[in-house]
């Protein structure tokens, strides 16, 4: 940061009386160059530096330490937001209105005594206007400033010391009507994550639209543009349940491209600015490590907290306007740090109440059944693992299997690529063998006595001997009886048909049934209709009746 004499450097002879007036110091040079040498060099002077912070107001002086705390710097924005701006004025207007008297923010009581300056510094996302005490200046009362704690620790100490509350922690604890209901977390993305890999294996679009899901198997590197990685998606899946969940859990933790604000409901993300999803979610769980462990934390009383002490968590240079998003409901932009409820606010419950819940990582607590989530509790890593994964298959003689959650995933992945898909129950899932199924199957250079050898192992009475003899029998044979829904053309008399035959509309025709009925090729019936009328026949339609 510049010195002292630097950021006093392009202020005019006015302004530099000004601080030497607030200093105490009588300004002897009449060459602005000379003054600002002579200025710069009396405030350095310890005891002179003393006996001014030691006159500033309580607000003022906790905007320093603020900007003391932080290393001297703050961005502009974050900085004005919490202490006010300093307006700005020629030197005509500064003489005859005379601020220094009348300051309108605790900015401008700093900025007077040239205990603050700005000036715009490099920083990896370009330049940035900060917020800054010069660096001379810093040094001093930095020290000055741990002496003075130091001194007030010292002093502070008694014997009732232990029971002070730690200013750190962030919100309060729970009331325990606010946890009336729980919401333990459990490793159902576990579940979740093979039931979404499988169906990115078959092809399954019906089960792709699963952003939170999709990102998630990306940034543990299971899935590529959705394409299952086969040797990564085979570690996860023969992993045990508390092994698999902790790659997922660390993959996220580490993730750069897993982006929680895009992910959150109720926004929407618009144009090509950029956040940092990694450190702002560095700095949610640093939040949450003030938290008692296994205590129950009230929601509201946390994100308010970060909102006080925190509020630019994800924003680092204070810049509320730049981010282009939008309200989903009604394509209201929310912009400026009034929207900080709706966007950084939101973020945090987002954060806790579905992606630490997900993951197994947070119970949630409401006050009333299914109500609103008002309170929250981190989790013993153990306790959200389920039992070992030693479920059976149960096969009806139909080629309908029900599957529990507690198979081993690997089996359900496999089974995923043999069957059709059926609902999702509580707990269970529910496929079907099919001929249709098979086929794909095959296509896949999957083999029946594969699908054998797996539902053998892995039931929990054995395959019905029927459903044996069908697999096989489908093997050797392909599908040996078909089921279809065919339009059929009737007419009143043999020399009617012939005719059809003999015009234009005989490629529309099939298979004949008899003398007076033919199967019509699927979507053709209107041109065979028409062509009847073209023979003079009137033909009466009865495929669109109910």
């Amino acid at each position: 940061m510049p010195d002292l004499y630097h950021s006093l450097l392009h202020h005019d002879l006015g302004h530099l009386r000004i601080v030497a007036g607030l200093w105490g110091i009588e300004l002897e040079s009449t060459d602005t160059d000379l003054a600002t040498k002579e200025l710069a060099a009396s405030l350095l002077d310890l005891e002179t530096a003393a006996e001014l912070i030691d006159s500033l107001s309580a607000p003022a002086r906790a905007a320093l330490t603020t900007l003391t705390d932080a290393g001297g710097r703050i961005p502009w924005a974050v900085f004005v937001r919490q202490f006010g701006d300093v307006r700005e004025m020629g030197a005509g207007k500064r003489d005859r209105e005379r601020p220094h008297l009348k300051p309108a923010s605790i900015a401008e009581v700093l900025f007077y005594r040239a205990l603050l300056a700005s000036a715009f510094f490099d920083t990896d996302k370009g330049p940035q206007e900060f917020a800054y005490i010069p660096d001379d200046l810093f040094l001093l009362l930095n020290r000055e400033e741990r002496k003075r704690r130091e001194g007030e620790k010292k002093k502070n100490l008694a014997p009732l010391a232990g029971l002070a509350v730690n200013s750190d922690i962030l919100g309060r604890e729970a009331a325990p009507n606010e946890k009336a209901h729980m919401l333990p977390a459990d490793d159902r993305v576990l579940d979740d994550a093979a039931t979404l890999l499988a169906a990115l294996r078959v092809g399954r679009a019906d089960y792709q639209s699963y952003p939170r899901l999709q990102a998630l198997l990306t940034a543990a590197k299971l899935s590529k543009k959705n394409i299952p990685q086969t040797e990564e998606v085979k570690a996860f899946l023969e992993a045990s349940r508390a092994d698999a969940l902790e790659m997922l859990v660390t993959a996220w933790r580490k993730s750069e491209v897993f982006n929680e604000l895009r992910l959150m409901p109720g926004i929407v993300c618009e144009g090509e600015w950029k956040n940092s999803p990694l450190d702002t979610r560095n700095s949610i769980l640093g939040f949450l490590e003030t938290i008692p462990k296994s205590k129950w934390w009230n929601l509201n009383s946390f994100v308010n907290a970060i909102k006080q002490k925190r509020p630019d968590f994800q924003r680092p240079s204070g810049d509320y306007d730049s981010w282009f998003i939008k309200r989903a409901s009604d394509g209201k932009f929310l912009r400026g740090f009034e929207s900080w409820d709706e966007v950084d606010g939101a973020l945090i419950c987002f954060f806790i109440t579905d992606i630490l819940h997900w993951l197994g990582m947070a119970d949630l607590a409401s006050a009333k059944p299914n109500g609103e989530i008002t309170a929250f509790r981190l989790t013993i890593s153990e306790s959200r693992i389920s039992n070992i994964e030693n479920g059976k298959l149960k096969i009806a003689s139909n080629g309908k299997i029900a599957v529990p959650r507690l198979v081993p995933r690997v089996v359900r992945y496999q089974l995923a690529r043999f069957c059709e898909w059926g609902e999702t129950k509580p707990g269970e899932y529910h496929y079907h063998i099919t001929p249709h199924s098979l086929t794909k199957a095959k296509e896949q250079g999957l083999k029946v006595e594969h699908l054998l050898a797996l539902l053998a192992k892995h039931s929990d009475a054995g395959i019905p001997p029927v459903l044996v003899k069908a697999l096989k029998r489908w093997e050797l044979n392909g599908t040996e009886a078909r089921a279809e829904t065919q339009t059929v053309l009737k007419v009143s008399r043999p020399e009617v048909l012939e005719e059809l035959r003999r015009s234009k509309a005989a490629r529309f025709l099939g298979e004949p049934l008899g003398p007076t009925t033919v199967i019509v090729k699927s979507g053709a019936i209107q041109k065979v209709m028409d062509a009847l009328t073209e023979l003079g026949l009137l033909a009466e339609d009865l495929t669109e009746e109910k």
